[in-house]
C-alpha cells in the first residue's frame, strides 16, 4: 500500500490530473493541482509520482487498482452530508493579486481583460476535465468584474450561473454549473 505524505508528488489514475498534496484526511488525499486547484481524491485514485516525473508503481498496487475499479466493494457507500455533497469542486480568485505579483502600471481596463481572460480558461478548463461546479470570486466592488463575468457566462448554452454560498463568500461570488450531456 502506497504511503503518502504532505509534499508527494501525485498523479489521478484515470485522469491526467497531477499536484502537491496537500492535505491527507483518512482516505481522502487533496492536493493542488499544477494549475493550482486544490483537487480531492481517494488513495485509491492516485499514484505517486518521483520528483523526475517517473511514475512508481508496484504491479500490486496496479492488480489492485484494477480490483477495486472492476469490482467496487458492494455495501461500502461514503455518506456526505448535503453540504459536501452540494460543495463546489473547484474555486477561481479573481482579485488581481491573486493573478499576478504587481498590478503597478496597469490601467483599469488591463485588469479587467487580464481577470476575463483568466475567468474564460479555468471555465474552459472545468468544461474540458468535466468539472461540473466552479466558484468565480470576483469581490464586491462596484461590480463591473461580476457584470463582465455573466455576460460571459450567457454566451455558454451549458451552464446556469447564480450568486454563490453567502455564508462562505457574502455577495462576492457567482456559482457556476456545468450541464454534462448537452
Amino acid at each position: 500500500m502506497t504511503v503518502f505524505r504532505l509534499g508527494d508528488k501525485v498523479e489521478v489514475l484515470d485522469d491526467t490530473v497531477c499536484g502537491i498534496v496537500v492535505e491527507i484526511n483518512g482516505n481522502e488525499i487533496t492536493f493542488e493541482s499544477d494549475e493550482g486547484f486544490e483537487l480531492s481524491y481517494s488513495k485509491s485514485e492516485l499514484v505517486k509520482v518521483d520528483s523526475k516525473d517517473e511514475i512508481r508503481v508496484s504491479s500490486q498496487d496496479v492488480s489492485r487498482a484494477k480490483a477495486e475499479k472492476e469490482n467496487p466493494k458492494k455495501g461500502k457507500t461514503q455518506s456526505l452530508n448535503k453540504k459536501e455533497r452540494n460543495a463546489p469542486k473547484m474555486e477561481v480568485d479573481l482579485h488581481i493579486n491573486q493573478l499576478i505579483k504587481s498590478s503597478k502600471g496597469m490601467t483599469n481596463h488591463e485588469m479587467l481583460n487580464l481577470q476575463l481572460e483568466t475567468a474564460k480558461r479555468q471555465l474552459e478548463f472545468a468544461i474540458h476535465k468535466r468539472i461540473q461546479k466552479v466558484v468565480f470570486i470576483h469581490g464586491v466592488g462596484e461590480g463591473v468584474l461580476k457584470e463582465e463575468l455573466h455576460y460571459l457566462f450567457r454566451r455558454y448554452e451549458n451552464l446556469k450561473y447564480y450568486d454563490a454560498e453567502y455564508q462562505k463568500y457574502g455577495t462576492g461570488a457567482t456559482e457556476v454549473y456545468i450541464f454534462q450531456n448537452v
